[in-house]
Parts: C-alpha cells; structure tokens; sequence
C-alpha cells in the first residue's frame, strides 16, 4: 500500500497558487504532496544575440534546489550549477519551448525560474506543470499591455513521473518510490495527447516494449487530472 493508501495510478494531493511572486507577470506556488515549487515567469525585452533581427522571441529556464529542500542542507549553486540542475532546467526550458509562439512574442525573452522549496521526488515535473500556469498568466499580462496581438500559448501541457517498483505500475513518484523503482520515467505532454519529452531508464536491468507502452498510458491519465487542476487554478472560462 503507498502512503495514504493511494492507488497505484493515483496522483499525490495537487495545490496551485497563482500570484505567489508579487514582481513577476507569472507566477505559481506548486505542491505534489511534499514537493513543493516556486515557479515564476518574467518578461525582458531583448533576445539572446543569435536571435537578433528575426523577429521572434525566446524562452529560458533556471532551476535550482534551495538549500532546506532536502534532509541534509545543500549548498547555493553560486557560480557553476550542478550538472543534474542544468540538465532539468535545459528540460524546463525545451519543453515549455514546445508550446510557446516564439514568433508572437517578438524580440522579447520569458526568464522561467524554478526554485525548489521542497523536494519528495517529482520535481522536474511540478516544475513543468507549475511553469507552464505561471505562463499563461505571462500571455495574459502581454495581451492586457497590448504587446501582443493574439496568444503566445499554442496548447496546454503538463508534466508527470511513472515507475515500475515491485512489479507495480505506479503514477507519480515519491522519492521513496523513486528511489525503490525498477524503471523511472518522466513524460511531458500536450492537452492534445502529443508528447514533448519521455526521460526513461531501467534502473539495473531491462523492460519490456509492454511495459514502456503501459507506463505511457498511465502518464496521460495523470497528465489530463493535471491539465484539469491547471486550467481550475487559472480560473477562466477561456480554458475550461
């Protein structure tokens, strides 16, 4: 039995609170269960200079683990991220790439930051999910500034952890669970079923075509629940 007698193909206790950042145009306070995430999304005019003169924007993406984000304190990535926080914000920032019209947005960059309050496994994806609210917040600001002539916001999209752990197909990991599973899998998804990034492996040994097809299928059940959570925080009839 998982902990609080969840069913296998049940997500932990999902919260969204809009607005957490004062300053930022987005923003989302996410917690899965334990795992809690500040997501924040801010607008700068200007592109990075490899995009300069093509008339269209860019996004980018910065994660990092607090230090009181864990049992043991970690230290503040100062000057050089740990590669596990580089490869997760490069994955926040191609993901949410996927689903942005970079074109609509013109020369201006969204800074996507993601800072990890507290972390039960998950993280990757509750930065996802979180992020993409703190977006749509973003294309509203821009609309309501008159910055833009229709919406940066191409779909919706959403991000969640499977596993197997003891022959069981599990959704949405706790560390424990994580650190217990045979295989791991991190999927991102579009409100049309498409997927943007599958991260999966077996943890010591193989699995099979099945399984991975099976773990998939039980993505998308918890990536619509979240899409319905998201589209419920934003509180709009536009995406009900």
């Amino acid at each position: 039995m998982r902990k609080n007698k969840r069913k296998a193909n049940e997500l932990r206790e999902v919260t969204m609170e809009r607005g957490f950042a004062k300053y930022a145009q987005g923003s989302t306070l996410i917690s899965l269960g334990n795992t809690k995430v500040i997501c924040t999304a801010m607008v700068e005019e200007g592109v990075p200079g490899f995009l300069r003169g093509r008339g269209q924007g860019w996004l980018t993406a910065e994660y990092a683990l607090l230090p009181y984000a864990s049992s043991n304190r970690l230290s503040r990535e100062r000057e050089q991220k740990r590669g596990r926080s580089y490869e997760i914000q490069r994955l926040i920032g191609r993901t949410l790439r996927a689903v942005v019209d970079l074109n609509e947005l013109e020369e201006r960059t969204i800074w996507v930051d993601c800072d990890v309050l507290q972390a039960d496994g998950g993280t990757r994806c509750a930065s996802i999910t979180g992020a993409f609210v703190a977006l749509v917040d973003v294309d509203r600001w821009l609309k309501a500034k008159g910055m833009v002539k229709g919406s940066i916001i191409k779909e919706f999209l959403a991000a969640v952890s499977v596993g197997v752990s003891k022959e069981e197909r599990l959704l949405d990991l706790s560390f424990r669970e994580d650190s217990e599973a045979s295989v791991d899998m991190n999927v991102a998804m579009t409100e049309g079923g498409d997927l943007v990034e599958v991260q999966v492996s077996g943890e010591g040994g193989s699995f099979s075509r099945n399984t991975f097809n099976e773990l998939l299928d039980l993505a998308g059940e918890g990536i619509k629940k979240l899409l319905q959570l998201q589209k419920k925080a934003l509180g709009d009839t536009e995406w009900s």
